[in-house]
């Protein structure tokens, strides 16, 4: 069976398996399964075992669950509501104010967490009902708190990096470094959005109380003692990387140390807790790596059927110039966001993305950034819309899943925004790097 052929049956196959409601994990290892037999006879089942045996022990992706862990504590001590009340009452004299702690506390939680759900979640509880009783607008409220929470799919430690470094074999540090800008403009546009429509429509974003806006400072500082644990816990993490102290995984530990302590700290920990929190980042981990193993399995035997350079030689070959190639590419990105997982996607796309990447003389580190704004943008967009299923899941009943979808689109205009910024003006992405080589 020839290049294109070994493509027409893995493009069938998922599609149909995929159709059927089967899992993504199974339905990639199964897919691997049938073409490799295809191809290689009995012995594609040991080249497909050898590949979830180098995979699984690949040291990097401790990291993960650690990251996880450290999400699922901080979340559990109490950091979100500490956050959320600091942030907005320090914001308090700017038009939509409460809109704009929320914007800021989910991007210092995605510096803690780099979980999506769990800040979707964790907003969804505390800032929902908070935002909706002063009188915000419901449809203005559900794009914040999607929007804000989807932060972690881009701003460092985010998970989505995490894999796309271990797929392209490029420094996860580097990779953070990266998408810290792009990550901070997002939350600024976002931030930047509801002040202007605020302002516009001030119906849309009642204002403060009186004691709120007339707060002693005092008062404001003692408040803001909260920030100081999340603050060093960002700074152990990512400062550890960012200077070469510590490799992700050592660094992901090292925030797990902290999130432990922040519990700690705030009066939750509680001996009856660990076993929960440990059970639920099992439950956390397990589809992740499981989709992992299944794609890594298919991409291998699928290259070793010649079907990645086959596809890559075919993007390549299109009569378009480096962008308009990259354009097309950035759109099959979008497409795929909506129907697919992210892990999928990247695991299953960025082996014949990237050489085609680095042949049009584009930075792989730089297209990591692309590829995340681009899996943020999946986060919110229907069908699969991750973002919006998570905060359905805390919303009063009155609240729809249509209404939800139909709020986030100003902010994923937004975020298309930032990715046209981002591939005008690589330098946003590379200067930080830069600075750490």
């Amino acid at each position: 069976m020839g290049a294109e052929n070994a493509t027409y049956l893995v493009l069938g196959l998922l599609f149909v398996l995929i159709a059927l409601g089967i899992p993504l994990a199974i339905a990639t290892l199964t897919t691997a399964i049938v073409l490799g037999m295809s191809q290689f006879g009995f012995n594609s089942i040991l080249l497909i075992a050898n590949r979830l045996y180098e995979a699984s022990t690949n040291y990097i992706l401790i990291a993960v669950p650690l990251f996880i862990l450290m999400g699922i504590l901080m979340e559990k001590g109490g950091v979100a509501e500490k956050l959320f009340t600091v942030l907005h009452i320090w914001s308090a004299r700017l038009p939509g104010g409460m809109g704009v702690g929320c914007v800021v506390a989910g991007a210092i939680m995605a510096a803690m967490v780099g979980i999506v759900g769990a800040e979707i979640i964790t907003l969804g509880l505390v800032a929902l009902p908070a935002m909706l009783a002063r009188g915000y607008d419901k449809r203005l409220t559900l794009g914040v708190i999607c929007a804000s929470g989807s932060l972690g799919a881009m701003i460092p430690p985010s998970l989505v990096l995490v894999f796309y470094g271990l797929i392209a074999g490029e420094s996860i540090a580097q990779l953070f470094a990266a998408a810290l800008v792009p990550g901070m403009l997002l939350a600024l546009s976002y931030a930047a959005y509801i002040v202007a429509r605020a302002k516009l429509q001030p119906e849309l974003a009642p204002p403060p109380s009186r004691a709120e806006l007339d707060m002693p400072m005092r008062e404001k500082l003692l408040l803001g003692t909260g920030l100081i644990l999340p603050a060093l816990i960002i700074c152990g993490v990512l400062g550890s990387i960012y200077f070469g102290i510590a490799a992700p995984t050592e660094a992901a530990a090292i925030g797990v140390a902290g999130a432990l302590l922040a519990v700690i700290v705030n009066g939750r920990f509680k001996l009856r807790d660990v076993h929960d929190t440990v059970l639920q980042t099992g439950r956390a981990i397990g589809p992740v790596l499981w989709v992992f193993l299944g794609a890594n399995s298919l991409i291998s035997i699928y290259s070793l059927s010649g079907g990645v350079g086959y596809l890559a030689g075919l993007i390549g070959s299109v009569d378009l110039p480096p962008l308009g190639i990259l354009l097309v590419i950035v759109f099959m990105l979008f497409l795929l966001g909506m129907v697919m997982d992210w892990i999928g996607i990247a695991i299953l796309t960025m082996p014949v993305f990237l050489p085609v990447v680095q042949t049009l003389g584009y930075d792989p580190i730089w297209f990591g950034v692309v590829f995340c704004i681009s899996m943020q943008i999946a986060y919110l967009t229907p069908p699969i819309g991750a973002s919006a299923f998570y905060l359905k899941s805390v919303a009063p009943p009155d609240v729809t899943l249509s209404e939800i979808f139909a709020s986030i689109w100003p902010f994923v205009g937004l975020q298309v925004l930032i990715l046209a910024v981002v591939i005008a003006f690589p330098d946003l992405a590379l200067w930080l790097p830069a600075q750490m080589r």
